[in-house]
């Protein structure tokens, strides 16, 4: 999946040179992870080190120090394991689903280009919610699930306001949006998550991925209003910031409705 991440980000326009790091490092992990598997199960086969020496471009005595079963079985039963993928409004982890466009994924972009905007420290953000600063940095991945708590801490500690960041956690978390909060408005903030979380580009760069399928008055109408655009605008621009058109067409739904129900609304 990191890999899988890390392809798509590099194939999309204005990735931060941060965001991609933030993968490689990732993905370094995953692999040193793995390779302690090998080794620890070499040595429970009672098969000598020095075989996978040449492999590995380490010394028997390095893999065995570096390597030691205790470490190992730590390190693993920190490590989140995948989940099998479950019945969910948004079915967002369905086999063959792109990894940036799962809701997860969309959040973790959010909050890592609010930190990186930020010029904060992980450890700042680590010790505010008292965790090690790996576990800040696995959240900012998106390797693991993020708290609601948790996000207020780094919106927090970034000085942004939580809100923005709210319904792209709700789709992660799949918790659906409160009877309280208004459909309009909540569409469009979620709208406007996904958009900083794909960069903030410019409306035209926007415009011109669409191939002109949508005008600048659906984008501005979608982001800001008045009104509800039709439902195959709000797709198409669900999919052009790279999420997932059936976690927005029930957030469309209820927005149309609220709309429809007060024509003369134009928060």
């Amino acid at each position: 999946m990191v890999s899988e991440a890390l392809l798509l980000s590099a194939y999309r326009v204005g990735t931060p040179n941060t965001e991609l790091l933030q993968l490689l490092v990732s993905l370094r992990d995953v692999v040193d992870e793995a390779i302690g598997v090998v080794v620890v199960r070499q040595r429970a086969q009672g098969e000598p080190l020095a075989d996978l020496e040449p492999i590995a471009r380490r010394t028997e005595d390095r893999l065995r120090k570096k390597y030691d079963p205790l470490s190992v079985d730590r390190a693993l039963a920190t490590r989140r394991r995948p989940m099998p993928a479950m019945p969910a409004h948004n079915s967002a982890t369905a086999a063959g689903t792109p990894m940036l466009r799962r809701p997860g994924q969309r959040l973790a972009c959010a909050l890592t280009r609010m930190w990186n905007a930020s010029g904060r420290r992980q450890r700042e953000i680590a010790e505010q919610m008292g965790v090690h600063e790996s576990y800040v940095s696995r959240m900012l991945s998106g390797q693991r699930e993020v708290s609601w708590r948790h996000v207020r801490i780094i919106c927090e500690v970034c000085g942004s306001d939580p809100q923005l960041m709210k319904p792209l956690w709700e789709a992660a978390a799949n918790v659906q949006p409160s009877n309280a909060e208004d459909p309009v408005h909540y569409l469009r903030t979620y709208l406007q998550g996904l958009y900083y979380a794909f960069g903030s580009p410019d409306p035209e760069v926007i415009l011109a991925a669409a191939q002109r399928t949508i005008s600048a008055d659906d984008l501005g109408r979608a982001m800001l209003g008045p009104g509800v655009p039709d439902w195959p605008v709000i797709e198409r621009l669900t999919v052009l910031l790279q999420s997932l058109p059936n976690i927005t067409r029930p957030l469309w739904r209820r927005a149309q409705a609220a709309a429809e129900s007060s024509p003369t609304t134009f928060s």
